[in-house]
């Protein structure tokens, strides 16, 4: 992966920690959809050329196997023009019969072999392409879980600052007045992880 993707990466995982929560929410953020779609599109532009390569290819399979197809056909009519020329003088005809059988099974060995060779090719550049790609894929994943599990820790902190500072200001309240105002019930805190997880 290029430093200039990694770097893509790190500024979208900053742009989502910088996001502000929606309001009454603890796990949903308000995201400039501009802003994240130039960080996504200028990440699309840094794919390597290799991966474009390979698709390409891949869309160009069926273009490469036809041309092999033409190739062999091409060498099996010329075999059979040459069978034809042999087998058109009498005197050598037995000799024709048996070099025109030649020629048509060299032929057809060869075209079957650039067919094979055609067709292997184009396999292993696709899964050649689909390792890479999904390498690429793998790391991003692992980038998107770490930012994930960076948010839930900072968002588990906040809460826990929260908590104590609570806690501290209601028993300054109640060492003031401790028998003209009760202790008021303890609002339930709870982080909405799933959708963190």
């Amino acid at each position: 992966m290029s430093s200039r993707m990694e770097q893509i990466i790190e500024e979208i995982e900053e742009f989502i920690d910088g996001c502000k929560y929606q309001p009454l929410s603890n796990s949903k953020i308000v995201v400039n959809k501009e802003e994240l779609l130039e960080l996504l599109t200028e990440l699309r532009l840094k794919t390597p050329d290799e991966i474009k390569r390979y698709q390409k290819i891949i869309s160009n399979k069926e273009a490469i196997l036809a041309d092999a197809q033409a190739k062999a056909d091409n060498i099996i009519a010329q075999a059979q023009v040459h069978t034809n020329e042999l087998v058109s003088e009498h005197q050598i005809m037995q000799q024709a019969y048996a070099q025109a059988n030649e020629i048509v099974l060299a032929a057809t060995n060869q075209a079957q072999e650039l067919l094979d060779n055609a067709t292997m090719d184009a396999n292993n550049i696709r899964t050649g392409a689909m390792q890479y790609t999904d390498n690429i894929l793998k790391s991003l994943e692992g980038f998107i879980s770490s930012a994930i599990d960076t948010t839930k820790a900072r968002t588990d902190n906040l809460l826990s600052s929260l908590q104590g500072c609570y806690d501290l200001v209601s028993a300054n309240r109640r060492e003031l007045s401790p028998e003209d105002d009760p202790e008021p019930e303890l609002p339930e805190i709870q982080l909405e992880t799933d959708m963190l997880k």
